[in-house]
């Protein structure tokens, strides 16, 4: 079932989002070549806590940080360690969630570490630029399809990998709820309806779809070894335009 938020709901989401962006407001400071994603992590939960708010992710399954860390190929889910040090030329993907009030904000963005390759400054602005499709389909009459096939437009025209095992999502009292939300075409006919809240976040690759999890059980890498990108905001459905709710507050 799809729970519908109230204002009440929302306006911690708001906050829980804040907070979220606030951490990624920290990342992109901080981010450099010769850090590693331990230390990553622990400034991260440093501007969680300070805010009063829990790190989402912190033991959620067992996952053992704050934030994912995923680098170059890694799409999703990387732990951070005091062994993985970001270097000059990577991408990496850091995906940030914070519980506040009892309610979730839940952002990944891609960062460029340093000068890149044009091919993955073009994995960057394709994904970002999906994200921002599916996000302007996130209204009420519309349905989930909707937001899958405009993610997967912006990948097509592009000839990128859509990651396909993975996906958005729900989010409110728990970090994913109902409904799984697809990056591409799948027929699924939900209606959107104000007051619905979805993590969208489309995944895409300069190679192909595929993708393999890690010995670890966690970390997720694509099979040809080429780079993914990773871009999520949490969204509100409205009677109105669609709400970002992973921004800064002003």
């Amino acid at each position: 079932m799809i729970n519908r938020k109230s204002r009440d709901e929302i306006k911690r989401m708001r906050h829980a989002g804040h907070i979220v962006a606030l951490v990624h407001k920290k990342m992109k400071e901080v981010l450099e070549p010769g850090i590693s994603t331990r230390e990553l992590d622990a400034i991260a939960m440093n501007v969680i806590k300070e805010n009063k708010a829990i790190p989402t992710f912190l033991g959620y399954n067992g996952f053992p940080g704050c934030i994912c860390t995923s680098i170059n190929d890694m799409v999703v889910h990387g732990i951070p360690s005091d062994k993985v040090i970001v270097k000059e030329g990577d991408i990496i993907a850091i995906d940030v969630g914070a519980t506040y009030g009892g309610l979730v904000g839940d952002s990944a963005w891609s960062y460029a570490v340093g000068e890149i390759t044009e091919d993955k400054k073009r994995l960057m602005r394709v994904t970002e630029e999906s994200l921002m499709a599916g996000i302007s389909k996130m209204r009420v009459g519309n349905v989930l399809d909707d937001i899958s096939g405009a993610i997967e437009d912006v990948a097509n025209r592009e000839h990128l990998g859509i990651v396909r095992q993975y996906g958005g999502h729900g989010v409110g009292h728990s970090m994913h709820e109902d409904p799984f939300l697809f990056n591409y075409r799948v027929g699924d006919k939900t209606q959107l309806k104000s007051g619905m809240v979805i993590a969208i976040e489309p995944m895409l690759n300069l190679g192909g779809d595929e993708v393999m999890v890690l010995d670890d059980n966690w970390g997720v890498v694509t099979k040809d070894g080429k780079p993914s990108a990773h871009f999520e905001h949490t969204v509100l459905c409205t009677d109105d335009e669609p709400v970002m709710l992973t921004t800064l507050m002003e």
